[in-house]
């Protein structure tokens, strides 16, 4: 799911992605505040949540190590 809404307050994110995996809910938020843009990612398993955040100058790094351990896992 994406968002393009033209306001982003702090609270409102530029982007939002849901992934359901059997009991986890992961919620991936692109937001902006004064500080810049981030990636909040949260986990939600049976109503307990936990929460990182990501600066948005880290995402390709970020990006770049899960598709390392992807493509190590498809190997296995």
């Amino acid at each position: 799911m994406i968002n393009s809404n033209t306001a982003h307050g702090s609270s409102d994110p530029l982007a939002s992605e849901k992934i359901q995996v059997d009991r986890k809910v992961f919620f991936l938020d692109l937001k902006e505040n004064q500080r810049g843009r981030f990636l909040k990612i949260t986990e939600d398993v049976s109503g307990r949540r936990d929460t990182i955040m990501l600066p948005a100058s880290a995402l390709k790094d970020f990006v770049s190590a899960l598709t390392r351990l992807v493509d190590l896992e498809e190997r296995l």
